[in-house]
């Protein structure tokens, strides 16, 4: 019989949406009169913008003809997209090259996906609570994880222990699940304890796009030196409504090069490629095509105007958990809402209680792990009408 990953024996028994889906599925069958609202999952409600529709459209029209057809194409992403992200970072005074754009399906895959590249015996460090992909495709290699604890009396914003080595560092800004964002000094003493350690930092960046303050870094690039120490992971989910086209990109500067066990000098740039070009086949064309769109000045405002409604949804959440004295944390430069569940309630109860007494679905924030046993998520993603519903049902509750 196969030998079988017995880490997998070591993971969570569900992911954590998967779990909460359950319940909520539960919830309905057995009450088909009561109406449900999802503020829980981070996914959109808004259509793409119009410009984008276009060259999606545009790319479905050029393979009906033999002249303008496209077969495989190149596992890097198109030229015209890498590019077009090159000048996206030029405007947001961050230099790269097209040659370190890496096009993908997503943040979430190239953020599991990138472990490939890391021997297992590398000590991770991962803040707590986290966004669950980081742990569990860590579980699955096998890794030993080293959590650092994000709290309260850190602002959800935890800075290194000088005490402890790492080699792979996690960091997700602005911050699923607490909507926390580090500003530039925060940023540059991660960078200089990465280059101290000869570690690696893996950037999650893919919420930067609703950054509104216009000191806080929108990538890890504007820190000096971190060409040399961090791969930058981000997505058009959030930025353009891509959650169900699928589309984003992994930056690996050329500057990342270490040298192996055996004294040969590897490139973190080369190695990725290889992976790629090895285990991937690319982003189809129509969908390259319309992402090209969104770095463009007409969907880009487009964009905007989409990240606006959300924020104001935002500030609904906010502004009635202040009526109600709750204590929360984001909703600023984060399209998340991270609260103290009320009553010193588990967050698992809560979203019971919620679901049950309000019929309103939010994330536990168990699920991010051990510090957000007392918290709770919601999103800004839901529609305006159904948000505002949701925040009066909670308000009547406390």
């Amino acid at each position: 019989m196969p030998k079988l990953n017995e880490n997998y024996l070591n993971l969570k028994e569900s992911y954590l949406f998967s779990e909460i889906a359950h319940r909520v599925n539960a919830y309905t069958a057995a009450n088909p009169d009561k109406k449900v609202i999802r503020l829980g999952i981070g996914d959109v409600t808004l259509p793409i913008g119009s410009e984008v529709i276009a060259k999606l459209q545009e790319g479905v029209n050029a393979l009906a003809s033999a002249e303008t057809f496209k077969g495989y194409g190149p596992e890097q992403g198109y030229d015209f997209l890498r590019n077009a992200i090159v000048d996206y970072y030029s405007r947001n005074n961050v230099s790269i090259e097209a040659d370190e754009v890496f096009v993908s399906d997503g943040a979430k895959s190239d953020t599991g996906n990138i472990t490939d590249l890391f021997d297992r015996d590398n000590v991770i460090l991962i803040p707590d609570p986290v966004y669950p992909v980081y742990v569990d495709t860590n579980i699955m290699n096998g890794r030993n994880i080293t959590y650092i604890d994000a709290n309260e009396e850190n602002d959800f914003l935890p800075m290194p222990d000088h005490s402890i080595h790492a080699d792979i560092i996690y960091i997700c800004s602005p911050n699923n699940p607490t909507g926390a964002a580090y500003n530039r000094e925060q940023l540059k003493e991660w960078v200089d304890y990465a280059l101290e350690n000869d570690a690696i930092i893996l950037y999650d960046s893919a919420y930067e796009c609703f950054i509104t303050d216009e000191t806080l870094p929108r990538s890890i690039y504007a820190i000096e030196d971190s060409k040399k120490c961090a791969i930058e992971f981000c997505s058009l989910s959030k930025t353009a409504g891509f959650t169900g086209t699928r589309c984003g990109y992994t930056i690996v500067p050329k500057d990342l090069k270490f040298t192996s066990s055996t004294g040969v000098e590897m490139s973190l740039n080369a190695m990725w490629n290889r992976r790629q070009t090895t285990k991937f086949n690319g982003v189809s064309y129509i969908v390259q095509k319309g992402a090209t769109a969104v770095f463009s000045a007409e969907g880009m405002a487009q964009c905007k105007e989409n990240i606006k409604y959300y924020q104001h949804n935002a500030r609904i959440i906010a502004d009635a958990l202040s009526k109600k004295n709750i204590c929360y944390f984001g909703g600023i430069n984060s399209p998340y809402i991270w609260f103290k569940c009320p009553n010193e309630m588990d967050s698992w109860d809560f979203f019971d209680y919620l679901l049950t007494n309000a019929q309103v679905v939010g994330t536990p924030g168990a699920g991010f792990g051990k510090n957000g046993q007392k918290f709770f998520r919601l999103t800004s993603f839901g529609n305006r009408e159904n948000t505002i519903e949701a925040m009066e049902r909670i308000e009547n509750l406390f």
